[in-house]
């Protein structure tokens, strides 16, 4: 039970203000007794991109110190308030306190490589082609080129990670990296974890004195809200973690305004692992208990959830089957984010049961908000001839695809979705297939990756977690990494400017 003094109050945050009044909803969390939030309206939301639009022309032209100081200060009052966001965040998802634990270091941490990686400038990519007055037949004028923010950008929290992909998660740390304001549209399976980051971000940003406008955020709403938030003429960008179903009708919002705009969807993807035969041979079992334990970790509930295993049939795929199932079977019910995401586990799972050529490996039961491991196989015929297969189960589900022969196995990684990751197992004698695969597996997925498993996302500069669609919606971009900065930033070349006009951080270039 929450102390009454971390009880939410409730209230949207905008422009440094709390508002509350008018209708509510009440919280729907995994343990205790739920908490009444204001809903957000269309007239919420044009306040805060006003507000946004306002504080840019100031916090867009700020110095890099600036920027990199009120990440390390929001950075700073999330730890401070880390108790607080600790025992709501677990109250209103269901996750274990170390999981929300690492999850805040990881939120804290990537706000503070953002700040390091805008210190450092090699994200504004400065270009100078010095002018060439005497070239014939014609002169060459003076021409430089840096990246600026694009203006105002609106982040919707993910219901998954109520930190790291959240109100003050990577979306939102790179929007403000990059010197664009952020209007989050909270979510409402954890808006009391939410309020006490938005309470963190605004004592941050009166700390460095940045406009209030630099961040709001609008608790629940219909989807009024949502349509409200990406159509607004003021917003430049959208950042969204999400389900395919959703981040697609965001998606055709912007692209059907008047003046569209980039939506940078995360939405789905089963992660699929080929398992070569050498490894397959060596490793089986050991793969397969390391896929157990990915499969379920966090009730399957990671973007990144590995859910297709490709085998070659025979007596070693035989081997995996039943030792992936000997491995769940001991995994008992986990509690899952909402009542609607474990609705939709349950569909998932009837869908994959209910289809031609698929085998029953493993079942359990499962209801409530509660989801239990299952584990099904098919052949690589049925699965190229069951489209639906290839669909994202969002949970502890795995799928066994048996393909007949190498042919068959490179067939069945021609014929994925995009993903966001693709995962070999190999060993040494399996490098020649491997070679075979590679070059479909680097179209198909925005990472690739040799003996592990995908669902440790590092927050680093190398990172990419995005990939072509349904993965994400631009898979040119990631949203993960310091490389993410560049989704909320366009080239401007400067020709014969004078310094007095150029933006500080080109004068010197």
């Amino acid at each position: 039970m929450l102390d009454e003094a971390a009880i939410p109050h409730g209230m949207h945050l905008i422009a440094g203000e709390w508002e509350g009044g008018g209708a509510s909803f009440t919280s729907d969390p995994a343990e205790g007794a739920g908490h009444r939030f204001s809903v957000g309206t269309p007239d919420h939301v044009d306040r805060a991109c006003k507000a946004a639009e306002e504080a840019f022309w100031s916090y867009g032209y700020a110095a890099r110190e600036t920027r990199a100081a009120l990440l390390e200060a929001i950075a700073d009052e999330i730890e401070a308030r880390g108790a607080r966001i600790t025992a709501i965040g677990c109250a209103e998802t269901g996750l274990p306190q170390a999981r929300l634990e690492g999850e805040r270091g990881r939120t804290t941490g990537q706000l503070r490589l953002f700040a390091r990686h805008v210190r450092e400038g090699a994200y504004l990519d400065r270009r100078h082609d010095a002018a060439l007055p005497d070239r014939q037949p014609l002169p060459r004028p003076d021409i430089r080129m840096m990246q600026r923010p694009v203006g105002p950008v609106a982040v919707f929290g993910a219901s998954n990670f109520p930190l790291a992909f959240s109100t003050a998660g990577g979306d939102t740390a790179a929007a403000l990296a990059a010197g664009c304001p952020v209007v989050v549209k909270g979510h409402s399976a954890h808006p009391g974890t939410g309020e006490v980051v938005a309470e963190a971000i605004k004592a941050a940003v009166e700390r460095v004195g940045v406009p209030g406008g630099v961040f709001s955020m609008i608790q629940g709403g219909a989807r009024d809200v949502g349509t409200a938030l990406v159509q607004h003429p003021l917003i430049r960008a959208v950042g969204f973690t999400g389900s395919l179903a959703g981040g697609r009708a965001l998606f055709d919002l912007c692209v059907s305004r008047p003046d569209p705009i980039p939506f940078f969807g995360e939405l789905g993807s089963v992660n699929p692992m080929f398992l070569l035969p050498s490894a397959l041979q060596a490793r089986g079992a050991e793969i397969a208990k390391g896929w157990a334990g990915s499969l379920t970790l966090g009730a399957g509930q990671y973007c990144t959830n590995p859910g297709i295993a490709v085998v070659i049939d025979g007596p070693e795929a035989d081997a995996f089957v039943e030792a992936a199932s000997a491995a769940l079977a001991p995994i008992g019910a986990q509690t899952m984010l909402t009542d609607g995401i474990a609705a939709a586990y349950r569909a998932g799972r009837d869908r994959v049961a209910g289809t031609k050529g698929v085998q029953e490996v493993l079942t359990s039961m499962c209801d409530l908000r509660n989801a239990t491991p299952y584990l099904y196989a098919t052949t690589g015929k049925e699965w190229l001839a069951n489209e639906a297969l290839g669909e994202e189960v969002f949970g502890p589900l795995g799928l066994i695809v048996r393909a007949a022969t190498d042919e068959e196995m490179c067939e069945v990684a021609l014929n994925m979705q995009g993903q966001l990751t693709a995962t070999l197992h190999l060993d040494d004698d399996d490098v020649e297939h491997a070679k075979r695969l590679m070059p479909v597996l680097e179209r198909k997925a925005g990472r690739v990756l040799v003996n592990g498993f995908p669902t440790g996302v590092e927050v680093c500069d190398a990172m990419v977690h995005g990939g072509p669609y349904p993965a994400s919606t631009n898979f040119g971009h990631t949203s993960v990494g310091t490389l993410s900065i560049r989704r909320f930033l366009r080239p401007v070349c400067y020709q014969n400017m004078p310094d007095a006009l150029l933006p500080d951080d080109l004068r010197s270039v």
